[in-house]
């Protein structure tokens, strides 16, 4: 499924920039829209985050299972000249992943089918600064990249919980810090401006809290467990 969303909106992003330059139409759809100071919109979209182990020791890997999540936020946009804007765009990004532990981690250690996965959902409230920095429009699509800073809180962080996983909980920290890469098309239609992009988020610090055991099988081997994840967004302006 996340395969498929990128590949379609390349696709759709590729015939409508290919009719662009080669039609002879040269009607221009809102036209002074990007000479605002200030413009507004919303967004919605999909997700896909994972997580980079770094080890203390060389033993298999812990797999991540990702899952398809959803996406929606707020948009204000700051214009700075013809080429660059300022974004911030709170959002709501709600996911989740799956570890799958390897056998060798519980060499000696009695445990069953249950311990060998660790579900960890997220509900982040996600908070990122970007630069937009754009090409000339072109009838009416600009292609643009993106970069900028974020943090995010999340409000499934179990990251006070006293009980670790001897019960069951894998805890992960509330607060986040990501710098983000992307990039995108703006459309400009009759009544409003249409954005798909694709963005990559990487984070800055570990997410991990780990159990009272240092020894413990879940999280004794674990270095640093960051997150990564794409998002893909649809934004109307």
């Amino acid at each position: 499924m996340k395969k498929l969303l990128i590949i379609l909106a390349l696709l759709i992003a590729g015939q409508t920039a290919s009719a662009q330059l080669f039609s002879k139409e040269r009607i221009k759809n809102n036209e002074n829209f990007d000479k605002k100071r200030w413009s507004w919109g919303f967004f919605l979209g999909f997700n896909s985050y994972d997580y980079k182990f770094q080890y203390e020791q060389d033993l298999e890997d812990i797999l991540t299972e990702t899952t398809l999540g959803f996406n929606v936020g707020l948009i204000s946009n700051l214009r700075i000249n013809d080429h660059l804007d300022l974004r911030f765009e709170p959002g709501l990004y709600i996911t989740q992943r799956n570890l799958v532990y390897d056998e060798s981690y519980f060499q000696g250690l009695e445990f069953n089918d249950s311990d060998l996965l660790r579900e960890v959902k997220a509900t982040y409230i996600h908070f990122p600064l970007l630069l937009k920095v754009s090409t000339k429009r072109l009838n009416n699509f600009k292609p643009f990249i993106v970069g900028g800073v974020s943090t995010a809180l999340n409000l499934s962080s179990n990251e006070k919980n006293p009980d670790d996983n001897s019960a069951g909980e894998f805890r992960s920290k509330r607060n986040m810090y990501f710098y983000e890469l992307g990039f995108g098309v703006d459309f400009y239609l009759f009544w409003f401006k249409f954005t798909p992009s694709i963005r990559g988020v990487f984070a800055f610090n570990d997410e991990i809290v780990r159990d009272v055991d240092p020894n413990s099988p879940w999280t004794g081997n674990v270095n640093r467990m960051k997150t990564r994840g794409i998002f893909i967004n649809f934004t109307f302006q």
